[in-house]
């Protein structure tokens, strides 16, 4: 039998699957900017919904959905990223840590949270500049202010070097780094 076929059931045997007894939910690994991220995708999705349906069904879009949805998908983007930062899944490159020793590669991954710590920090300074200059503009179909989506990139940047500094003391402080976590989780089938 091959890796994707499955062995024939009868439908007997498939009515009594769903009277089994569902697994509990597990919501811990998730933080609230997880949360606040998925309201965003959800309100994007809608935009897009209203868009689509205002233009080819009813023949005269709102302008205004097309913005909305651009602003709530670089909420989604920023704020996703941080939950990256947090589980470690952004991509990296971990060929290296096979070719090096434990300690050599728990050295290596401490550098690298210095590294990451550092560029969140003054990707985060310089968000911090770029809103000052541009903090108070409008959106353009929708009189808000565009500041909403400069504020939450300039606060997913500081969650970022949070989460990266929550890391690196993790890091220090644990018997196994946050990217030996984060792969042990990967292969038991988790987040």
């Amino acid at each position: 039998m091959t890796e994707h076929s499955h062995a024939p059931i009868s439908v007997e045997e498939m009515a009594h699957a769903f009277e089994e007894e569902a697994a509990p939910v597990d919501l811990s690994p998730y933080a609230i900017e997880d949360w606040v991220t998925l309201a965003v995708f959800w309100a994007m999705g809608l935009s897009v919904f209203l868009q689509f349906f205002t233009r080819y069904v009813l023949n005269d879009s709102f302008a205004w959905t097309e913005e909305i949805a651009a602003n709530c998908l670089v909420v989604v983007v920023f704020l996703g990223s941080v939950m990256c930062v947090r589980t470690v899944r952004h991509i990296h490159v971990d060929l290296l840590y096979r070719f090096l020793s434990k300690r050599a590669g728990r050295l290596l991954e401490l550098v690298v949270d210095a590294i990451s710590i550092a560029f969140f920090a003054y990707i985060t300074w310089l968000m911090w500049r770029y809103l000052e200059i541009v903090g108070e503009e409008r959106m353009v179909t929708v009189d808000l202010p565009r500041g909403i989506v400069f504020y939450t990139v300039f606060a997913a940047f500081a969650l970022m070097f949070l989460r990266s500094a929550h890391n690196l003391i993790k890091d220090l402080t644990g018997t196994k780094s946050v990217r030996e976590q984060a792969q042990d989780d990967i292969h038991a089938g988790g987040i």
